[in-house]
């Protein structure tokens, strides 16, 4: 996969995890969103390097502060 499609897995992973609007799910908080993207990134599911860009820009908290 390309970097972009990488990133964009991360993002909708991401999302996916936390979304509220589902109506078959309830969103995960932002601890257990997290705790599942390591988990997939342990297992190679998502990209390592950009699952850590991901956390170290601080991405996921300003997506939270204005959708959670």
């Amino acid at each position: 996969m390309s970097w972009t499609a990488r990133m964009i897995a991360i993002a909708d992973i991401f999302e996916a995890l936390t979304a509220e609007d589902r109506p078959y799910k309830r969103g995960k908080t932002l601890s257990e969103a997290l705790r599942i993207m390591n988990i997939m990134k342990n297992n190679a599911r998502v990209d390592p390097e950009l699952f850590e860009l991901f956390l170290r820009s601080g991405v996921y908290l300003r997506y939270a502060e204005r959708f959670l």
